[in-house]
């Protein structure tokens, strides 16, 4: 195996990875490693410990995978190399949950459904994401395509990256747009990785660190409309602001991944194209809360018109930093209505909310509540109560077993 692949994603992707061979047991679903994830986390494992043999029998009783199953799994290292190998012969990287440049945006938008294994093309460093998705039809029409391509521009010549699924229609021609006019995008891609990093049209992108291909298939999987329908919400969780350019009502992934973004507790602004002629998914999904794309935008003060247009539409007073950016915002400086304001210190409404912070930053590393008590020059007793609370109620600490322990619920998250 490649030795720049951690243990722990060495184990993910025998886990899950599909490496093309006749193989006799099915890899890991995204439900079926979430449930084993999970009983790692409570026993304070690790996925890299599932190689001792001894471990992945116990694991395969707690998590309720078959044993046979999940050693056959396991037991493909040879298989795995050879995959490895020929990744990293086309350029292609294996990132894991586990792993530190694993992107923040899906694991804080998609928690446990984030996919355990991403396959890139390109800088790492786009993964921080931030930017304009632009999603719509395959079959759009003159009028969509022209509107594609100005916004594209748009972005480009202001530094906001462009996120698509690559595909035919308004996600090509958007990425295409971008990066001919010397912009950034990254495309999530529902197959074809290793097929699609050496198009003519993505090559000297890729080179110049302007365009990040990533996918959670196989690099050599091909197309298909259900892993279409599955990648939506990574397109979208890459992003923070989508633009919905055509969408059929009630049919296609455009109106799939657009109504699902909408009825989330916390959506992304979505904004649709408008006009007399736009299909009737556009209207619709107005109704559901996305907001009608600017009709004009002065470009020297790109982000702030989007940002104050989105919640116009929306009756909402534009918040400081309520939807920040991952790119340069060039024009802040002008915003002096914001800059004058006080900012009020928010007070912890309970000593408990004022003293979670220190627990949970004490908590990086597995503690025993007597030790946790001395660290912190507490009560043990009161300790306990407080323990409970982030166990029970905040679900932010975790407690372990054999011998009882505790930890933070977001280093755990780091390392599976």
């Amino acid at each position: 195996m490649s030795e720049s692949l951690t243990n722990d994603t060495k184990a993910i992707l025998l886990l899950c990875g599909f490496f093309g061979e006749k193989r006799v047991e099915k890899p890991l679903s995204l439900g079926e490693y979430t449930v084993l994830a999970r009983w790692l986390k409570n026993n304070n494992m690790y996925p890299r410990d599932l190689l001792q043999e001894e471990n992945a029998i116990v694991a395969s009783r707690g998590s309720g995978i078959e044993e046979i199953r999940l050693k056959s799994l396991l037991d493909r290292g040879f298989v795995l190399g050879v995959a490895v190998e020929e990744w990293k012969r086309n350029g292609i990287w294996v990132l894991s949950r586990s792993d530190s440049d694993y992107p923040t945006r899906y694991k804080k938008r998609l928690g446990e459904k984030s996919p355990p294994i991403l396959y890139g093309v390109g800088d790492r460093s786009l993964l921080k994401g931030g930017g304009l998705a632009m999603v719509g039809s395959r079959n759009v029409d003159r009028e969509g395509e022209d509107f594609t391509r100005r916004v594209a521009e748009m972005c480009a010549t202001r530094g906001m990256p462009v996120v698509s699924g690559a595909a035919r229609g308004v996600d090509r021609i958007a990425m295409v747009a971008a990066l001919e006019a010397r912009g950034i995008a990254i495309g999530v891609l529902a197959g074809d990785l290793l097929k699609k990093s050496v198009e003519k049209d993505y090559r000297n992108a890729i080179s110049e660190g302007r365009l990040l291909l990533i996918s959670p298939y196989n690099p050599n999987a091909p197309f298909s409309v259900g892993a279409a329908m599955g990648r939506n919400k990574l397109v979208y969780s890459m992003s923070s602001y989508c633009l919905v350019v055509s969408s059929d009502y009630e049919k296609g992934g455009t109106w799939a991944g657009a109504k699902e973004e909408l009825k989330r507790k916390k959506p992304l602004p979505v904004f649709v194209r408008s006009g007399d002629n736009v299909p009737k998914g556009n209207l619709e999904l107005l109704k559901l809360g996305a907001a009608v794309w600017p009709k004009s935008i002065d470009r020297d003060s790109f982000y702030q018109e989007l940002k104050r247009s989105f919640f116009k539409s929306k009756s909402i007073q534009p918040v400081e930093n309520l939807l920040p950016l991952d790119f340069k915002d060039e024009d802040s400086s002008k915003k002096d209505t914001m800059k004058n304001r006080v900012s009020v210190p928010k007070v912890p409404s309970s000593i408990y909310q004022a003293v979670l912070p220190v627990i949970l930053g004490a908590l990086r590393e597995p503690m025993s509540s007597k030790d946790l008590a001395a660290k912190l020059d507490v009560g043990k007793g009161q300790l306990d109560k407080w323990l409970k609370r982030a166990v029970d109620e905040d679900k932010k600490v975790v407690k372990l077993k054999g011998p009882v322990r505790y930890q933070s619920v977001d280093s755990l998250e780091s390392s599976t």
